[in-house]
């Protein structure tokens, strides 16, 4: 009974020291700022004005950072031998870049200048055309996080019943979490998740073996203690 006495006794700091970096680590985790975008695509008529949605969790003030609207699938000219890339919009140091902005997209773009405070970075767009469908990628390069960036895609349908703005309201609201989260972002937390459970089984088994093998070589230190004063005596 000794032994188990004793490891519990000498392992009550290390036991506390575990639980104190594993609360940092989940807090870390829970705190961490996410860049969200739409899982559903945004369908438009050609004419229309659209929103692609997109926004960090939780609220984030982006006023200040540098935020990249592009089109992930197109390529840089193959003439411009500097491979410069452009972007649909480029908001840099809390204005508009327009030098560095796609040609078709000049004055067809902006942001919520206002919402951004409150972590809406969604990009309003104007007079859609088929020529505008493909994907769409918001960055925050900058941006403490495993998530700086979310895909939105924009469908043109001549098809589609044509409406004066297909969008969200101007004001920022959070989008419903079964449409407007990203499925990297959801695999992102799962994964999270399972990293920390697995680094708190792994210290607490190697705890638990430091302490115990600890405890029983102090043990049997003392009986070869004693048994060497006896022999003695």
């Amino acid at each position: 009974m000794s032994v188990y006495n004793s490891f519990f006794e000498d392992s009550s700091f290390l036991w506390t020291s575990i639980l104190c970096s594993a609360f940092s680590v989940w807090t870390l985790v829970q705190g961490e700022v996410l860049v969200i975008g739409s899982n559903l695509p945004i369908i438009a008529a050609p004419g229309d004005d659209v929103i692609l949605p997109c926004h960090l969790e939780p609220t984030f003030n982006v006023q200040g950072m540098t935020v990249e609207w592009s089109k992930p699938d197109l390529k840089p000219d193959p003439s411009d031998r500097l491979s410069r890339v452009e972007y649909v919009h480029l908001y840099r140091d809390r204005q508009e870049v327009p030098d560095m902005k796609m040609a078709s997209y000049f004055r067809r773009t902006e942001l919520f200048m206002d919402d951004m405070k409150h972590g809406n970075i969604s990009l309003k767009i104007l007079n859609v055309s088929e020529e505008d469908n493909g994907r769409y990628r918001c960055f925050i390069p900058k941006l403490r996080s495993r998530v700086k960036s979310a895909i939105v895609e924009l469908i043109v349908d001549p098809n589609f019943a044509k409406t004066s703005t297909t969008e969200t309201p101007l004001h920022f609201q959070t989008p419903d979490p079964q449409d407007a989260t990203p499925a990297n972002a959801g695999r992102s937390r799962v994964s999270v998740v399972a990293v920390v459970i697995t680094f708190m089984s792994v210290l607490v088994v190697v705890a638990f073996s430091a302490c115990f093998s600890r405890c029983l070589h102090q043990k049997l230190n003392k009986l070869s203690e004693g048994k060497t004063t006896q022999s003695q005596v």
